[in-house]
């Protein structure tokens, strides 16, 4: 609108005796764009801490820089600079010249917690998964990663090593989700395909909470490795079997009760899916589940914020993936000849739960 046009109006409201209230706009803030530009700066310096095992060492008591820096083996100043830092972010407090935890950092940054994030900064800030992103516009451009052989869905890409031992944390939470929805204490005995395992603790926490229920477990041979060494920590090796391989190659054989397909299907595009759980139909017994662990963003796609996110993530790491809506995947599974899905919001770690019914 032009400003002569703006007045006219006003005026004109006015003199009809109409009290009008005029949203002005306010000033705009540059914050947000620094922010984003700065960011690899925030996560540089949680992964030098997370390195330094900084938030253990405060937990035990060293509380100043000096202490700090004797504990961590580092420079006094380099030592202050990033706690200050930190506590800029509200990863830390600070008191005078003593450092504090947050209740976040005392539940997921010291290494000692049952709920220890640290390790995910292996998978999330390795050199192959940040390379992804230098160049976003090139990956826009063409419509899929810029990474070489095929991105991160490539073969053996040993960038899921990392992922299985550095995600594992979020999965043993997230597999205690599922278990709960599936009442998987209630099965009986069954068979499970866990497809893409990685390591293994979707179909490990199901076994442990059923003492009847035989875990199949598909993937990488390299990555299969990890799944069996937490399978026999768990106390379920005897019960936990590998189909290692491409899991669209491996032949999955058939009479499953339950498959698990977690994170899995945004890597690839949907007639590859549907492709896909064609196959896993076939294995399922009548009566079977599918169990599909996705990021699912509402028909907006721009809510809720971190599943619609995970989007770009998929553009800049694989050749087709994307994070879909409950329609899209519902779509793949009724054109894959399952009969009706239902949608499970997991609010604790951002996803949804799928289960799909042949």
């Amino acid at each position: 609108m032009r400003l002569r046009d703006y007045t006219d109006r006003l005026n004109h409201g006015l003199n009809y005796g109409i009290t009008t209230r005029i949203a002005m706009p306010t000033q705009p803030s540059p914050d947000i764009i620094f922010e984003a530009l700065s960011a690899y700066q925030k996560s540089g310096a949680l992964q030098g801490a997370i390195e330094l095992d900084l938030f253990s060492a405060i937990e035990q008591g060293h509380c100043t820089a000096e202490a700090l820096a004797i504990h961590c083996q580092a420079d006094p100043r380099g030592i202050r600079i990033l706690s200050d830092f930190l506590s800029v972010h509200g990863f830390l407090v600070k008191q005078g010249s003593r450092y504090g935890l947050t209740p976040e950092s005392s539940a997921f940054l010291v290494r000692s917690s049952p709920s220890y994030l640290g390790s995910a900064s292996v998978f999330l800030n390795s050199p192959r998964i940040q390379h992804a992103f230098h160049d976003v516009a090139s990956a826009v451009r063409k419509g899929g990663t810029v990474l070489d052989q095929g991105g991160t869905v490539s073969e053996e890409d040993p960038v899921w090593k990392k992922f299985a031992r550095g995600i594992a944390p979020v999965a043993r939470f997230s597999a205690e989700l599922i278990a709960d929805h599936l009442k998987i204490e209630d099965a009986g005995a069954c068979k499970v395909l866990d497809v893409a395992a990685g390591h293994g603790f979707y179909g490990i926490t199901l076994a442990r909470r059923n003492p009847q229920l035989q875990v199949h477990a598909a993937d990488w041979p390299g990555v299969l490795q990890i799944a069996s060494e937490n399978a026999r920590q768990a106390g379920v090796s005897d019960r936990h079997h590998l189909i290692p391989g491409d899991a669209f190659q491996s032949e999955f054989g058939n009479g499953y009760d339950l498959v698990l397909l977690t994170n899995f299907l945004h890597h690839f595009d949907a007639e590859t899916c549907i492709d896909f759980l064609r196959k896993v139909r076939s294995a399922l017994n009548p009566g079977g589940r599918a169990a599909t662990l996705e990021f699912v963003p509402n028909q907006d796609r721009v809510s809720p914020p971190r599943e619609a996110a995970f989007s770009l993530v998929m553009l800049c790491t694989t050749p087709s993936g994307d994070a879909y809506t409950f329609a899209e995947l519902e779509e793949m599974f009724r054109q894959a000849e399952f009969q009706a899905s239902e949608l499970h919001p997991l609010q604790e770690v951002s996803q949804h739960l799928l289960i799909s019914h042949p």
